[in-house]
C-alpha cells in the first residue's frame, strides 16, 4: 500500500502516478469521482494573457502523444476508476474538443451509461487574438454512471437553488453552467495552470453525492476537489504526479474551516 503524501481526518493525498495508486485501492470503494485529466493540447498554440500573446504550453504532461497513444491513455485510466466505483457511482470528467470526445467514447466503451453533458460557459473567457475562430469560451463536462440498471444519486431538490444568468432558483437546472473562470482570490496559496472555480466542483460534489460520501479525484492538481469536499463533510482521496500542485493542495485544505 503507498503511504499518502499528506492525510488528515477524512482527507489523503497521494505523490505519484495515478493509474498505479489506482490500483493499490480497494474495489467498489467510491462514491463518487470526479477527474481533470490531461487535455493534450500544449502543442505549439496561443493564447490572451492579461491582453497579450501567451502560449498555451502548460507542461509535459499536457503535451499529446498522438491520437492513439491519448486514447490508450484515456481508457486505461477509466477502466481503473469504474473498478473503484461503487455500483450506485458516478464520475464527471471535464474538458475541452482537444479531449472530450475520446473520453466519451471511452465510456461507452467500458459500457458506462452516460446521464448529462455540461457546458461550462465561462463569461469572463479571454478574446481570440488570432481573429481565424470563434472564441473559446466553455468546457465540457460527462457525467456518467458506472451501472445501466442501478439508479444513481442525485440531489434534485438541492440542485434547485444552484443560479446563475441561465439557471434560475427553485427551477430545474439547466446543462448550460456560467461559472467565470478561477477567480485570483481561489489562487491565494499558489497557482495551477488548470485549477477549476471552487463554484464548478461545488455544483458537482452536492448534486451528485452525500456527506460521509468518499470522493476520489486522479488528477487533483492545487486541490479545489478536496477543499470542497472537506467543506461540505465528504470523504476525500486525491492522486498527483506533481509534488509542487500537492503542496497548494494542503495549503488550501488548512485554510478551510
Amino acid at each position: 500500500m503507498v503511504n499518502p503524501y499528506f492525510q488528515e481526518k477524512d482527507i489523503a493525498l497521494y505523490l505519484g502516478d495515478s493509474l498505479k495508486i489506482m490500483k493499490t485501492f480497494t474495489d467498489n470503494s467510491f462514491d463518487l469521482i470526479f477527474a481533470d485529466p490531461p487535455y493534450f493540447l500544449s502543442n505549439g498554440g496561443i493564447t490572451c494573457k492579461s491582453g497579450k500573446v501567451a502560449s498555451v504550453f502548460k507542461a509535459d504532461w499536457d503535451k499529446s502523444h498522438g491520437i492513439n497513444n491519448d486514447f490508450v491513455f484515456n481508457l486505461k485510466w477509466l477502466k481503473e476508476t469504474k473498478r473503484l466505483l461503487k455500483e450506485t457511482g458516478t464520475i464527471w470528467i471535464s474538458g475541452t474538443m482537444h479531449n472530450i470526445y475520446q473520453i466519451g467514447y471511452a465510456l461507452q466503451k467500458l459500457d458506462f451509461k452516460l446521464l448529462n453533458e455540461i457546458i461550462w460557459f465561462k463569461p469572463n473567457a479571454p478574446p481570440n487574438l488570432s481573429k481565424k475562430y470563434f472564441t473559446h469560451s466553455h468546457e465540457t463536462l460527462i457525467w456518467a454512471r458506472k451501472s445501466k440498471k442501478i439508479p444513481h444519486k442525485f440531489n434534485y431538490l438541492l440542485t434547485k437553488a444552484f443560479e446563475d444568468k441561465l439557471n434560475y432558483k427553485n427551477k430545474q437546472t439547466r446543462s448550460v453552467w456560467v461559472i467565470p473562470s478561477t477567480p485570483a482570490t481561489e489562487k491565494t496559496c499558489g497557482k495551477h495552470p488548470t485549477q477549476k472555480p471552487f463554484e464548478l466542483l461545488k455544483r458537482i460534489v452536492l448534486s451528485s453525492s452525500e456527506k460521509g460520501d468518499k470522493i476520489l479525484d486522479p488528477f487533483v492538481g492545487s486541490g479545489t476537489t478536496a477543499v470542497v469536499s472537506k467543506k461540505y463533510s465528504r470523504k476525500f482521496v486525491g492522486i498527483d504526479n506533481q509534488e509542487k500542485y500537492l503542496k497548494i493542495a494542503v495549503r488550501r485544505l488548512r485554510k478551510v474551516r
